[in-house]
């Protein structure tokens, strides 16, 4: 890192996150939450005098999507959360950062980005999917998969908001699903990021560099913070997603995919690592510290990999039926949080993912050492969906 980022960005980064409890918003009691009481906490701030709110269309349901603005800056830059229904995350973090605004209208943070910047935040792109935390829209369509056909109502938005505003930066902001790790190491990934490429080459231009940068202070924040728990999201060119197309389209886009830490269920810490996160970025964009950046630390992150399970199951034995052996076996287990329509309550599902040799794996959420124990045969059956509270029951 240049002495330059340790003194400033970095400084006011450690502040940030130490202020965080003095300014986050403590109504917000779950990441399972609906665009009403989104409506209501943004409401409770009383900042409409700072940020400012538009309806720029609706949903597929006819729920309102809303634009929040803040600056008054040359430089526009366009965030986004939740076109993933049940990724809330980012927007929690958004939420924050409006309160930061709010409540420290003084600080050096705030008045360089209001100043130099001019925010364009949409918070949730797709209301309709976070009413049922699912990850598509009402259309049964993933929005992030909608970038050249736009059938869908919020892809359509947020085409159109780039075009009207012509964004210098773009702030992609997703959650990325249990498991990954960094690299092949056993450390849990809580922060993933990629520069998208425009093309299947990679190409990089002046565009890509300019995400690259932005990308390499927001990991040199982050590493201050959970060292080696930073990683590179796959950066294979989807030719239907928005941020690919923003790159092309001379938008210089970062992606943030928000990873799982243990103990979190509700993801507050990686929602706190957001916030500080975005906020010291948006700080060193309009100090100019962007600009003069390299993009070593971000090349050099490895790339997610896929190693871990929300419960895993050790050494159990199972034999799968009568005509073969008893063997020794790890079982991998994922939760799934899904909205019941007819109860209208949320449920904790689990279900069987793998079964053998899981010595590599890691456990998010609980582990369990079965030696001496053995399996029901009848209950091991890769992926079926079952109450999470029955995990005991698959032994016999």
């Amino acid at each position: 890192m240049r002495e330059n980022f340790k003194s400033i960005v970095r400084i006011l980064a450690k502040e940030l996150y130490d202020l965080y409890d003095s300014f986050k918003i403590d109504a917000i009691s779950s990441n399972h939450f609906k665009q009403s009481e989104m409506l209501e906490w943004i409401g409770n701030l009383g900042c409409s005098n700072l940020i400012e709110c538009e309806k720029i269309g609706n949903s597929a349901e006819g729920r309102a999507i809303y634009l929040y603005s803040f600056g008054n800056g040359t430089t526009n830059i366009l965030i986004w959360s939740q076109m993933h229904g049940d990724e809330s995350t980012a927007t929690m973090a958004l939420l924050d950062i409006f309160s930061f605004f709010s409540k420290n209208h003084g600080h050096t943070v705030t008045k360089n980005i209001e100043k130099k910047l001019r925010l364009l935040i949409i918070p949730m792109l797709n209301p309709d999917g976070a009413e049922y935390f699912t990850r598509h829209n009402a259309q049964l369509i993933d929005i992030n998969r909608d970038a050249l056909a736009l059938i869908t109502p919020e892809g359509k938005i947020l085409k159109e908001t780039r075009e009207r505003f012509r964004p210098a930066y773009a702030f992609n902001l997703h959650d990325q699903a249990t498991g990954y790790t960094v690299g092949l190491t056993k450390r849990l990934t809580a922060i993933a990021l990629a520069a998208p490429p425009f093309d299947e080459e990679k190409t990089d231009n002046i565009t890509r560099i300019k995400a690259k940068k932005v990308a390499n202070v927001f990991a040199q924040i982050m590493h201050q913070f959970i060292p080696d728990h930073i990683a590179k999201w796959d950066d294979t060119f989807e030719p239907r997603a928005f941020g690919d197309n923003f790159q092309k389209q001379g938008t210089s886009t970062i992606l943030i995919e928000s990873g799982r830490w243990q103990n979190d269920p509700n993801k507050f810490f990686i929602r706190k690592l957001n916030c500080v996160g975005i906020l010291a970025t948006l700080f060193a964009i309009a100090i100019g510290e962007t600009t003069s950046s390299d993009t070593q630390f971000y090349d050099c992150l490895p790339y997610n990999k896929n190693l871990g399970y929300d419960c895993i199951i050790r050494n159990a034995n199972l034999r799968a039926n009568s005509r073969v052996p008893v063997v020794k076996v790890d079982v991998g287990i994922n939760f799934e949080r899904k909205f019941n329509k007819d109860t209208r309550v949320f449920e904790l599902n689990a279900k069987i993912v793998e079964v053998g040799n899981l010595e590599n794996f890691i456990s998010v959420e609980r582990e369990i050492d079965a030696t001496g124990k053995s399996l029901d045969p009848q209950r091991i059956v890769i992926d079926q969906i079952f109450p999470a509270n029955e995990i005991d029951s698959l032994f016999k």
